[in-house]
């Protein structure tokens, strides 16, 4: 099963690096300052940044100073972050090809999310650090994220079923998206001095921005949208609207309050 769920994982994001980069990419970014801060991140730091995207924690880790390597399982994704100056190749958790000990921090940005063994990524991002330095990273927990909310209720309202074929985390590897779950997680990898906090912020973007990523299959929910025939969709797009105009500003944005868990550990 985590095989299958990697594999789906990795046909998700095929092609998807530049819309990615161009909507919900923008949404992911917002915790990053705080992910850096957890990492101890400052001039002169050894950085790892898994699962890069677009380069976003990277590039922000090298205006500090840092000296930062980053790596992703989507080719395209290592392109878009080489062409905006990132030190970035292919790299699947968890097996990534550095040696033992050879950061003094590694962020993961949103990444424990989009992989089949979360335990295993851990062991591996622990081996990377050396003696003293800090992991970093952040998932979605089970707080109020309006934006996928909108897009759920959309689905729901238009009679979509999801097909039986969407990839699931094995029970087995899965874990509480809580705060305790999430530090629990860290702490049975063997960090120490875990800690996690709730972020919160406020997300805005145009209808069209905030629907074009689930529109071409991103997300669970854009997967769940891909798997329905074109009127469904078309339905799916007119409940999408009709919501969506409860959460709009004065100049037409979309107002989606998130949530993220961020939690970090050290390697003692």
């Amino acid at each position: 099963m985590t095989e299958a769920f990697d594999a789906a994982e990795r046909e998700m994001w095929d092609g998807q690096a530049q819309t990615y980069a161009e909507g919900f990419a923008r949404l992911c970014a917002h915790p990053v300052e705080a992910l850096l801060d957890a990492a101890g991140v400052a001039a002169g730091t050894r950085v790892l940044d898994v699962g890069t995207g677009p380069g976003t924690a990277a590039l922000a880790a090298g205006e500090r100073g840092a000296r930062v390597v980053a790596v992703d399982a989507d080719a395209g994704m290592v392109a878009v972050a080489r062409a905006r100056g990132v030190a970035a190749q292919v790299g699947l958790l968890p097996q990534l090809p550095f040696l033992s000990a050879e950061f003094d921090a590694v962020v993961a940005n949103f990444v424990l999310n989009h992989v089949g063994r979360p335990r295993a990524a851990l062991a591996e991002l622990r081996r990377l650090l050396r003696p003293g330095g800090r992991l970093a990273v952040t998932v979605w927990g089970g707080g109020r994220n309006a934006g996928m909310e909108l897009l759920g209720r959309a689905c729901e309202a238009a009679g979509a079923v999801a097909p039986a074929y969407l990839p699931r985390l094995d029970p087995g590897e899965d874990f509480e998206r809580t705060a305790d779950g999430l530090a629990g997680l860290l702490d049975g990898a063997g960090f120490a001095d875990v800690r996690c906090v709730e972020v919160g912020w406020e997300h805005r973007a145009g209808l069209d921005e905030w629907w074009r990523g689930a529109a071409e299959g991103i997300g669970r929910t854009g997967r769940l949208i891909a798997a329905q025939d074109p009127p469904t969709v078309v339905r799916i797009r007119r409940e999408y609207e009709r919501l969506g105009a409860e959460l709009l500003d004065g100049e037409g944005r979309l107002v989606l309050p998130c949530a993220a868990l961020l939690a970090s550990g050290a390697v003692s």
